[in-house]
């Protein structure tokens, strides 16, 4: 509070309607001045702090200095000192030795579940849900990569000296 009333005499408040307390407060802290509505009724101020801290922030402790209303009446219940000091005058019981408590006996064992283990070895594998998009056609093994037929590899292919012949650069115009 001593911090947004510091702030609050650097501005400019202009009333706007007194019967609908609402108000336009201008900040000369910056390059440029900025302007905010504040409405006291709605509790709301453009800055959004006072409806999110349900806290006056400077504008509303300036357009509140303006009409000579007490700030303090739109401080929230929560930040006073009767809700706090509420919270804690309850007495707690006190606890019983420990060596008196009654632990029921375990019944049943956990197992861990052997699937969720990481592989330490190896190649990483993917955690990532597949679906239908993801579905490969089956293939029976490897190909040819001259004639894509799946009998034979590269090194046996039948075509390999056609194709070899044809790549390379001694035949060009």
């Amino acid at each position: 509070m001593v911090v947004n009333r510091r702030l609050a005499r650097s501005m400019n408040v202009e009333i706007y309607s007194r019967r609908l307390e609402t108000f336009r407060v201008t900040e000369n802290i910056g390059r440029q001045p900025k302007s905010y509505g504040v409405d006291l009724r709605n509790r709301r101020c453009e800055c959004r702090k006072f409806e999110t801290l349900h806290y006056p922030c400077a504008h509303v402790v300036a357009a509140c200095a303006k009409v000579n209303l007490d700030v303090e009446q739109y401080v929230d219940d929560v930040y006073m000192l009767e809700r706090t000091l509420r919270v804690w005058e309850n007495e707690f019981p006190v606890l019983p030795d420990l060596s008196t408590w009654e632990v029921p006996p375990i019944t049943f064992e956990l197992l861990p579940d052997r699937g969720l283990r990481r592989n330490p070895r190896g190649r990483p594998q993917s955690s990532r849900i597949r679906n239908e998009m993801d579905i490969w056609e089956k293939f029976d093994g490897k190909r040819c990569g001259i004639c894509r037929l799946s009998c034979h590899s590269r090194n046996k292919c039948t075509n390999r000296n056609f194709h070899v012949g044809q790549s390379s650069g001694s035949e060009r115009n």
